[in-house]
């Protein structure tokens, strides 16, 4: 089974062909991304209408590519899977009726994915973990602790109430003046600082519900940048290795609550998984490795190369929905919110 999976919801452009491999992990046969930095740096963050464009530019090209590392045609293809939301609609829409007219022509089944869902498998293709496990999806959009118990099948434990975490670090890499995008910046500055310079607080510490919040924090490092404003390079990175460690702190904590309210949704966790651009913080890594370890659990984590937004992801998750038996027609809308996970029942 081969599957071509299109990402377009927000300023990645990426495709890919993945194949089921023989230990349950899948087989990445080509993956094909095309960052739009460059275009959204001056801006200091993504301008939906230069990210659909772009998309447009390169989008043909890319599947192309990909086919031919692969060493494939369109005909030897067993689906075309392709994020259909949430993400920014103009990149959405490029990307599903690029997937559609290729559906209709190679007469291939259809398979609309959550992106969101895709990060959450995205531990099956690498690992080939079982099920259920808890995941924390943290992105630029998202913020989220997940009970997976199956492939659509998710309950949602904890979520952000205000800002996700990478939308957070993005925020302060602007505030401090660093460049985009701003979480590698700041954890690059924060390497060099000192975290205890600062007493910045730790919101919702403590709290018996897994949600998150980040808005305050930000707004107290605001305050403490301009209080010793000029700032200097030294200034800059305690700041930075400020804000980081307590990002660290609430996550362990956020993570902890959820923890204690796995069982009661899905049962014993196979592992701790960490998906999105987030989990590319090396800190951050190692926090849930540590916390992964004391809770006698295995911490799974994509490779750097599949955190960020990939077509590999979008592959997998389509094949995974099409082994299933779940496909789609050629009205599947394209949608800028689609939640994949829900609350537990009352």
């Amino acid at each position: 089974m081969n599957v071509l999976g299109i990402e377009t919801t927000c300023d990645e452009t990426a495709a890919a062909i993945v194949s089921p491999g023989e230990d349950g992990r899948g087989l990445i046969r080509a993956n094909e991304v095309l960052s739009q930095i460059a275009e959204h740096a001056a801006y200091g963050g993504v301008v939906p209408e230069i990210a659909a464009r772009a998309h447009v530019e390169v989008l043909d090209r890319l599947i192309a590519r990909a086919l031919e590392t692969a060493g494939m045609r369109l005909a030897d293809l067993d689906g075309i899977a392709v994020a259909a939301g949430p993400g920014l609609i103009g990149g959405v829409l490029i990307g599903l009726v690029t997937a559609k007219t290729l559906s209709l022509v190679a007469r291939r089944p259809l398979v609309a994915v959550n992106h969101l869902e895709a990060h959450a498998l995205t531990a099956r293709l690498t690992d080939g973990l079982a099920f259920p496990y808890l995941l924390l999806l943290a992105s630029g959009g998202h913020t989220q602790l997940v009970a997976v118990k199956g492939v659509g099948e998710y309950v949602r434990l904890g979520t952000t109430i205000d800002d996700a975490i990478g939308e957070a670090f993005d925020k302060v890499a602007k505030l401090l003046g660093l460049g985009y995008p701003g979480g590698p910046e700041v954890e690059r500055m924060a390497e060099a600082g000192d975290p205890e310079r600062f007493a910045l607080p730790r919101p919702m510490l403590g709290r018996r519900e897994a949600n998150f919040s980040l808005s305050g924090l930000k707004t107290a490092l605001r305050i403490e940048a301009e209080r010793i404003a000029p700032l200097a390079e030294r200034d800059v990175a305690d700041l930075c290795a400020g804000f980081q460690a307590a990002v660290v702190d609430v996550v362990v904590d956020r993570l902890r609550v959820a923890l204690r309210g796995f069982g009661a949704v899905a049962g014993h966790p196979t592992a701790l998984v960490a998906a999105g651009g987030v989990s590319a913080n090396g800190a951050i890594r190692r926090a849930l490795a540590a916390q992964a370890g004391q809770a006698g659990l295995a911490f799974v984590a994509p490779p750097l190369a599949l955190c960020g937004d990939n077509g590999a992801m979008i592959a997998w998750a389509g094949l995974e929905r099409l082994r299933l038996g779940l496909v789609d027609d050629l009205t599947a809308p394209a949608r800028a919110r689609w939640p994949f996970a829900e609350a537990p029942a009352a």
